[in-house]
């Protein structure tokens, strides 16, 4: 009867530590960058919810996105643009968002002959990724659509992996223009780098960056991880330069999808 209790107790006790989830995260910044700001926020996630956290992070953002749209993730801290498409594949729903919308950015060098916008045709721009959000969709899109700079036509621009990247790409003259967002370049720690370079351009605010669930998991996990990012202490919203984390929903990343269809990306 004792080994049979204790059986029944060590079964119990492995099967309820068998249900863990993971996070990913875009890899806008360095992996190690990413893991110092990150490793925190798995930790509390697994202190308030009592659910295992595993922090996934990827090498690229080209990584990243083949994880996420084969549902590699649970929970998955992405980009707009990521998500619509996340959405569309896998059914991810967006719950939290930042209160504050994204803005995208374009850099130049403070020395360079560009001064305008208009004077950015023709010239070779850097990006992170394909489909990073506000770095390169948003800055593409109003490139278009108020300045009739069409990229995706010049065709003279370079994916370089990262936002410090692609900073550190414009100030050794490897582009002549970079795109990136506020947050990425308000925290850059090369400071030769940061400064050397000048905002030339900012895009109008669009919906952040959501965190989103895959629809397998169990509703009660959802709402307990949903309340727990709600409820994120300041310490650790600060490492995301983020002040307040409010509720979001799926309407919400609508504008991303008319964003997609106007760059031709909507088939993804």
């Amino acid at each position: 009867m004792k080994k049979a209790l204790c059986y029944l107790v060590i079964s119990y006790f492995f099967s309820m530590n068998l249900y863990a989830i993971t996070l990913g995260v875009v890899p806008q910044q360095s992996p190690l960058k990413l893991m110092k700001v990150w490793a925190p926020i798995a930790q509390y996630l697994k202190k308030e919810t009592g659910i295992d956290v595993t922090l996934k992070i990827e090498s690229s953002i080209t990584k990243f996105e083949r994880v996420l749209y084969s549902g590699g993730y649970d929970i998955a801290y992405m980009n707009p643009y990521h998500y619509v498409v996340a959405h569309k594949k896998k059914g991810y729903l967006a719950k939290v968002k930042a209160h504050k919308n994204i803005v995208g950015i374009l850099v130049t060098r403070k020395d360079s002959a560009i001064q305008t916008t208009q004077d950015c045709k023709n010239k070779i721009f850097l990006f992170p990724a394909p489909n990073a959000f506000a770095a390169t969709l948003v800055t593409k899109y109003e490139l278009l659509k108020f300045f009739n700079i069409e990229l995706n036509e010049e065709k003279k621009f370079l994916y370089v992996n990262s936002h410090d990247s692609v900073y550190k790409g414009v100030a050794r003259g490897i582009g002549d223009v970079g795109g990136g967002i506020e947050r990425t370049f308000e925290n850059l720690n090369d400071k030769v780098t940061k400064n050397s370079l000048n905002i030339l351009y900012k895009t109008k605010g669009y919906p952040s960056h959501p965190f989103a669930f895959k629809p397998s998991l169990k509703e009660e996990t959802i709402k307990k991880m949903s309340k727990a990012i709600l409820n994120m202490p300041n310490g650790l919203l600060n490492k995301l330069s983020i002040k307040k984390m409010i509720k979001t929903d799926d309407s919400q990343y609508n504008i991303i999808r008319d964003i997609a269809t106007k760059l031709k990306m909507d088939k993804n």
